[in-house]
């Protein structure tokens, strides 16, 4: 299997999930699940021996830091960790040099920032493989490991119908881009003046072939009859200053008893994390029957080997 997706994955970048089709959402979930088998059996991969990652930081992150490092050790290669102090581009270096100077060092690059045009301005100059570890317009690299932990926990995407409630964020344009490729119905709920960008609403729609792609502001009507209910923080990383006013705005929206008690008696729970208890969710959903959060926090780990191996 590695041998044959290696082929149609080597060298390319991971911006958005614009740059993969539905059938390769599939293929890097299923070689992902492959990895994390192979790791309960014991087993060691060394798809990346040798090989170098430099992942540069502008926002900082425990999940995305920790799952990128284990993930090139796991796979015999060295993470290199860049934090804005470490880097010229504070004093005035384009980056389109850094991306010059770094591809002569590593084998590739995974940046989480602000900017998605930043890491598009990257990948365009760098000549290793460039990978989105998160900006304010997607994070691709989570939602792959979302489908993945729909996938262990429902055993199939078609049919399916997930629901998102909450501010319409990057997280929120990422599950719209990538549900329809995968044949998922999605249904978002936020408040006015929250939604997600028409950018994005308008290119889900145009990958639904047979999946339903709808934006309201009824959280109820959102969650009804959902399989996969979704949520995340009403405040992100740069929005903190909002976030009194948010919390007012957001209430209505929080994912508790009330609301999933119209989802179907068998859904399932996600959340990217870090979560604000008793904000967006509350302790008995997080910590309930329902929840999937700590296997989709793991699936971080297995989907980004996949992506590391593939690309390098």
């Amino acid at each position: 299997m590695f041998a044959s997706l290696r082929k149609r994955f080597h060298g390319r970048d991971f911006l958005s999930i614009h740059d993969v089709t539905g059938e390769e959402i599939k293929a890097i979930i299923q070689f992902a699940v492959e990895l994390k088998e192979g790791v309960r059996r014991g087993e060691s991969h060394t798809f990346c021996d040798g090989k170098t990652l430099a992942m540069i930081f502008q926002k900082p992150s425990t999940r995305t830091r920790v799952s990128f490092e284990v993930a090139m050790y796991h796979l015999g290669g060295y993470a290199l960790f860049l934090s804005a102090q470490d880097l010229q581009l504070g004093r005035g270096e384009t980056i389109g040099d850094t991306a010059r100077v770094l591809s002569r060092y590593v084998d590739a690059i995974m940046i989480r920032t602000f900017s998605q045009r930043d890491v598009e301005e990257l990948a365009a100059a760098a000549t290793v493989p460039v990978i989105n570890g998160l900006t304010d317009w997607e994070h691709p690299c989570q939602i792959l490991a979302d489908l993945m932990t729909v996938w262990e926990a429902k055993g199939r995407f078609e049919g399916l119908k997930l629901a998102y409630v909450g501010d319409g964020n990057n997280v929120c344009h990422s599950l719209l881009l990538a549900c329809p490729r995968v044949g998922m119905d999605i249904v978002v709920a936020t408040p006015p003046g929250y939604a997600p960008h028409p950018e994005i609403v308008a290119a889900a729609v145009r990958a639904a072939e047979r999946s339903r792609v709808e934006v309201v502001q009824d959280p109820v009507a959102a969650v009804r009859e959902a399989d996969v209910v979704v949520t995340d923080v009403w405040a992100s990383m740069g929005k903190e200053a909002e976030h009194g006013d948010r919390v007012r705005v957001f209430r209505p929206y929080q994912v508790n008893s009330a609301l999933v008690s119209h989802a179907r008696p068998d859904f399932v729970f996600l959340h990217c994390l870090p979560a604000h208890r008793g904000e967006e969710v509350t302790d008995e959903i997080i910590d309930g029957p329902a929840s999937r959060v700590w296997d989709e926090a793991e699936n971080r780990l297995h989907v980004q080997k996949a992506l590391l191996a593939l690309l390098l």
